[in-house]
């Protein structure tokens, strides 16, 4: 199994970070990459399109919303892994007030190496921060 973490400082409360993507649903209001979203099975369920017009489903796990988090699993992507759980979770940085917003994932590649798998995560969770970073100063 191969993890991931990446995470970004924003200079914007948590409170506000996690109004914008704590909606299982959100993500076309902050990551580009993902235009589109559908949710089924009572919101348990999401169905993104990305940019090629690729289809993601995914399902919630766990949400904490006093907490600022959730996880969830991919039940069908593009992408050449199993077993994919992700959390991402708004924390509050006690020297500043501001956020760290920190994006992770457990997953096993199949057909790839570790190295490429935990490259091609770390890149979506970097980029997808960093957009959610720009949104935020916008």
């Amino acid at each position: 199994m191969a993890t991931t973490t990446a995470s970004i400082h924003i200079p914007v409360s948590p409170d506000r970070v996690w109004q914008l993507i704590g909606g299982f649903d959100t993500l076309p209001d902050w990551l580009p990459y993902i235009p589109k979203s559908e949710l089924g099975e009572g919101g348990r369920i999401r169905s993104l399109t990305n940019e090629e017009g690729g289809l993601i489903v995914e399902r919630l796990e766990a949400f904490d919303e006093k907490g600022r988090t959730y996880s969830y699993s991919i039940l069908q992507a593009p992408f050449p892994v199993t077993g994919y759980l992700s959390t991402i979770t708004v924390h509050e940085d006690l020297d500043s007030g501001f956020s760290r917003v920190e994006w992770s994932g457990t997953f096993t590649p199949v057909g790839i190496g570790d190295d490429e798998a935990v490259a091609l995560f770390h890149g979506i969770y970097s980029d997808g921060l960093a957009a959610l970073r720009r949104t935020l100063a916008a």
